[in-house]
């Protein structure tokens, strides 16, 4: 038998009945499957909405709330850079305002300012003066420039229309990457002249690699054509062409999605730096950034097929149970009718038999009336005294009489104990009357019938027509189930508990291990081809009961059947009453 089959509910093992005047109330099959579908639909559909809502409105939050992040850090980072270039714009700004060109164009007095703004401000390479004509009339620093002409430069022209350069991360003459910040300053006569410095970017790699980016976040500057200014962690190398279109323009911090050369998905923040050549760049993997989405998405999943499970299982336990505890009422009820309709042809085959005996009864006394007088005339006539044939002859005419007197009895008996009535009992009278029913039987198909009862056995209080019923039951049974020459062993004895035990034995054809769990239920029998109708070992096992006894039974395939029938010398109160 498999695990299915010994879990599985009765309703589902059963055959439904949907015809004849003990036909099913309801299909419970069907009933059980609509029940979990529709309950498990009605639970489950909400669980799943709130969660899938759940689900999305927390995922957009982690992302919303990590987008927020970066673009705060791109926003912060933007106003540190944009306030190191003005600060450095306007210590030079300041310097022209405050300094005379004569001042300027002092070597000793330049480069006192150089050293006055490396303290202040760091990053400072050199210091320069450069006329109207382009012409470096005055230099400062760790290189040779000094008369070096600029009037072909861009930058030149640029500072002669704005009044200050910002330029972009070069190598120039001095082949480390540097940028120049340059500011115009007008003289009386008209003309003017420029002051110009090299600043170092070692201050603006140190701010962009402090940034706490998350994500394999990447943080750097380019220019409006796309070129890499600061070094990088996972982007192109310094002065290469980034793999990401440059951003359009605009006054706020903006972001997008895009991908890399890899094709995964990355979020790009950007940010223009005000009255600067530099665009800032922030680029997160957004994998890495969703990573905590990812950990609280696993939970949630784990907690809804954990909760699915749980409702399922309690949704089929439940289910089970209610329709199988109505397809069990449902069976007490037909197993009612049954027997009501049993007990109905048993009182009417109890009426039947004893109105046939009464008939009959009548019959025979003459019968055995007339063949007494028969025999006692002819035991005075010496012709017919001396025929041993006839006197035989009427012999057996006076003992089959009696044999069919003794019959009409026993149906007489067995009429009479159609009524519930308590009293006292010799089970080995029981057992004779039951015997003597199946006698011709058993002598047909040569059946030994062994009885073997203890002379201990003391008379109880029972009800003899039920006690008739149930062995009548069993050794009908028993004789079904055993071919021709079989055995039959009955044995009675008293155990310590004040209980009488018979043991019923045949060495019948056996029952196996599933059939023997299912003996007891109404309608269930191994001989449905045969005529079987299910109902005798099932009203058996309700008639023991009803006399507080207990019954047991084993079996093996092949090897026999073992009835237990074990009865109290008292009856229990509730059967007494009746």
């Amino acid at each position: 038998m498999s695990i299915f089959e010994q879990i599985s509910p009765d309703f589902l093992k059963s055959r439904n009945v949907t015809s004849g005047p003990f036909r099913q109330m309801f299909n419970y099959s069907l009933i059980w499957r609509w029940a979990i579908l529709l309950t498990s639909a009605v639970t489950l559909l909400p669980l799943i909405l709130i969660t899938a809502v759940d689900y999305n409105f927390t995922q957009k939050s982690i992302e919303s709330e990590n987008l927020l992040r970066t673009l705060r850090v791109a926003s912060n980072a933007r106003r540190a850079i944009s306030f190191f270039l003005s600060e450095r714009k306007s210590a030079l700004s300041f310097i022209v305002h405050d300094k005379s060109v004569d001042d300027l164009n002092n070597p000793e007095k330049l480069a006192a300012l150089l050293k006055n703004l490396r303290d202040s401000f760091g990053g400072f390479v050199d210091l320069g003066v450069i006329d109207k004509n382009g012409f470096q009339t005055t230099y400062v620093g760790p290189y040779t420039l000094e008369g070096k002409d600029y009037s072909d430069q861009q930058w030149f022209k640029e500072v002669q229309e704005k009044g200050f350069h910002i330029s972009d991360v070069f190598l120039g003459f001095r082949k480390v990457p540097h940028l120049v910040i340059a500011v115009r300053h007008n003289l009386p006569d008209g003309s003017f002249y420029i002051l110009r410095t090299a600043l170092d970017t070692i201050l603006f790699n140190e701010h962009l690699s402090s940034l706490e980016l998350s994500g394999r976040g990447d943080a750097f500057l380019i220019n409006h054509q796309g070129i890499i200014q600061t070094p990088t962690r996972y982007q192109s190398k310094i002065f290469e062409k980034i793999a990401y279109a440059i951003p359009a323009y605009s006054d706020n911090t903006e972001i997008r999605e895009d991908k890399n050369i890899a094709g995964d998905q990355v979020i790009i923040c950007s940010a223009y730096i005000p009255d600067s050549p530099y665009i800032l760049m922030i680029v997160k993997h957004k994998k890495d950034m969703m990573q905590s989405w990812s950990e609280t998405r696993l939970k949630l999943i784990g907690f809804l097929a954990v909760s699915i499970t749980v409702i399922l299982m309690v949704i089929l336990g439940f289910s089970t149970y209610l329709v199988n505890n109505v397809y069990l009422a449902d069976q007490r009820r037909l197993m009612i009718l049954h027997e009501m309709e049993y007990s109905n042809k048993l009182a009417s085959i109890g009426r039947l038999a004893a109105g046939v005996a009464h008939e009959i009864n009548n019959p025979l006394a003459i019968i055995n009336e007339k063949a007494g007088l028969i025999k006692d005339l002819f035991t005075y006539v010496e012709t017919y005294a001396a025929d041993a044939r006839i006197l035989g002859l009427i012999d057996s005419i006076l003992a089959s009489v009696e044999r069919c007197g003794t019959i009409t009895k026993r149906l007489l008996g067995f009429a009479r104990h159609m009524e519930v009535t308590i009293e006292s009992i010799s089970l080995e009278k029981v057992l004779d009357e039951v015997l003597g029913f199946l006698q011709k039987e058993a002598e047909y198909r040569n059946i030994a019938v062994n009885l073997d009862i203890a002379a201990d056995i003391p008379e109880f209080q029972s009800d003899r027509g039920k006690l008739q019923q149930i062995f009548l039951n069993i050794v009908n049974n028993a004789f079904g189930a055993m071919d021709v020459g079989g055995k039959l062993d009955i044995a009675v004895r008293q155990d310590d508990t004040q209980h009488i035990i018979t043991r019923i034995t045949d060495n019948g054809c056996g029952m196996s291990e599933e059939d023997l769990g299912k003996i007891y239920e109404p309608f269930y029998s191994t001989k449905t081809k045969t005529g079987g109708t299910g109902l005798g070992l099932s009203i058996t096992y309700g008639l023991v009961q009803e006399l507080g006894g207990k019954i047991h039974v084993t079996s093996k395939k092949g090897a026999g059947t073992t009835f237990t029938v074990s009865l109290p010398l008292e009856p229990p109160p509730k059967t007494a009453e009746k």
